[in-house]
């Protein structure tokens, strides 16, 4: 229900008509209608049916023939039939077209300031901890492979289990060895028995010559037999020692304490012909090394603040922190080792850190991160991690000023700590708000109405 501003001031004095309108199912024709002083309803005009309503129409309200005198009546003009359309719809419609006609518009009310949670940044001492991503390596790696031909008779040890040096992993069959080793010892025990004869001839020999019973051509020839069955003798005993090495390799040992990993070769097959079958793999993982790259910048301050590189064991020892994020675990450790070469490409060095793994909980080859303390700064300034936002001007955040405008201030971030706060090394001062809640109802530019966080 409307009054229609853009009649006569006159007309409207003599006829105060207020402009109703009512529906009726589309398959009706729509009424408008007035009414007069005694607030009797009478008929304005008949709306004609419409077939097409597109964005381009236009509806208006003629009350030229209002002001003639003539009776009240409202012509829509440019609307065809509102066949197919609801009739909410276009009541919504009609109702447009008498504003629009009248001219009336409401007045726009600003929206009131969005409102945001802000914090102060916090302060205390911090020391940078520099993080670095490594991959993690065994002390010690071994592949067990076959030395020897012949086929695989027993395996001694359960996958996965922890072994001994000395421990007997596999067994390859070792009867054709022990034939080869018991005929090598037959052989030196030939050899030893031609080399006594050889000596006794010898000796008999060379005290006939003294008589001249025996010319000394004869003493020469049992000197060189002499000489000849104790070189058979060494290579009998050469003989028997590879035999003997041969058999001992049928017996397959581990040669470090570790963890073995399962068999890769099944019971029966044959192994070692023409190579060095693979068997199994044994790795030493306590302690445990983690291998990961430092850039050169950060190398120059650590030489910096060592007053350069020292022999092992002259200097206190780098302290690191190994981080396993997927759980949360924590081992200390110490960088035992730095290469001795930036390479040129990547302009990074590599470190090796050694860590305790007595109870096994990390595995060669996993990712880790490797933590190494740096420079201590005092009172540092720290925001809460959520309320950073990033783009291509880099890590910013929102700071709301005295008079509650919000500005976008970026900042040169530091490390991230354990509590989830971030050190802010530059752009942001003590005292200073920012947004840690609305941030996507702020704008920089636009004013806020900031509430402090709870417990500040």
């Amino acid at each position: 229900m409307l009054f229609c501003r853009n009649i006569s001031r006159d007309w409207l004095n003599w006829h105060p008509w207020i402009v109703t309108f009512a529906t009726t199912p589309v398959s009706s024709p729509l009424w408008l209608a007035g009414l007069d002083r005694s607030g009797a309803s009478k008929p304005v005009g008949h709306a004609l049916q419409v077939q097409v309503l597109s964005a381009d129409t236009r509806m208006c309200l003629d009350a030229g023939s209002m002001d003639r005198g003539e009776s009240p009546a409202m012509n829509i003009k440019n609307i065809g039939s509102v066949r197919g359309l609801g009739w909410r719809a276009f009541a919504a419609v009609v109702v447009v077209g008498i504003l629009l006609g009248c001219g009336g518009q409401p007045e726009a009310v600003a929206p009131a300031p969005p409102e945001v949670t802000v914090s102060t940044p916090t302060q205390r001492d911090v020391t940078i901890v520099h993080e670095f991503v490594g991959t993690t390596q065994a002390r010690e790696s071994v592949e067990i492979r076959a030395r020897v031909q012949g086929y695989l008779d027993e395996m001694t040890f359960e996958p996965s289990s922890f072994v001994r040096k000395g421990e007997v992993l596999f067994v390859i069959e070792p009867e054709p060895y022990q034939a080869q080793r018991d005929r090598a010892e037959a052989g030196l025990k030939a050899a030893e028995a031609g080399l006594r004869r050889a000596e006794s001839d010898l000796d008999r020999l060379e005290q006939a010559v003294r008589t001249n019973a025996v010319s000394q051509q004869e003493v020469t020839r049992a000197r060189a037999e002499r000489d000849q069955a104790s070189a058979a003798m060494l290579e009998a005993k050469a003989a028997l020692t590879n035999a003997q090495i041969q058999l001992d390799y049928t017996t397959v040992e581990s040669p470090i304490d570790g963890m073995v990993s399962r068999n890769y070769v099944d019971l029966g097959n044959l192994v070692g012909a023409g190579e060095a079958t693979l068997l199994t793999t044994v790795r030493r993982i306590d302690p445990l090394f983690a291998y990961f790259e430092v850039s050169e910048r950060f190398m120059a301050q650590v030489l910096e603040q060592r007053g350069g590189h020292k022999e092992p064991g002259t200097s206190e020892v780098l302290p690191a922190m190994l981080v396993l994020k997927e759980t949360g675990l924590k081992i200390e450790g110490k960088v035992d080792s730095v290469d001795n070469t930036v390479d040129p490409a990547t302009g990074t060095i590599q470190m090796r850190a050694v860590f305790s793994n007595s109870d096994a909980r990390v595995f060669p080859g996993f990712f880790v991160h490797v933590q190494l303390p740096g420079e201590l700064l005092e009172n540092a300034v720290l925001v809460e991690e959520t309320a950073l936002g990033t783009d291509l001007g880099g890590r910013y955040v929102m700071v709301v000023g005295d008079d509650n405008i919000v500005e976008r201030r970026y900042i040169e971030p530091g490390p991230l700590q354990e509590d989830k706060t971030r050190v802010v090394l530059e752009g942001l001062e003590q005292g200073e708000r920012y947004i840690t809640v609305g941030l996507q109802r702020a704008r920089p530019g636009m004013p806020v109405t900031p509430k402090e966080a709870a417990g500040r």
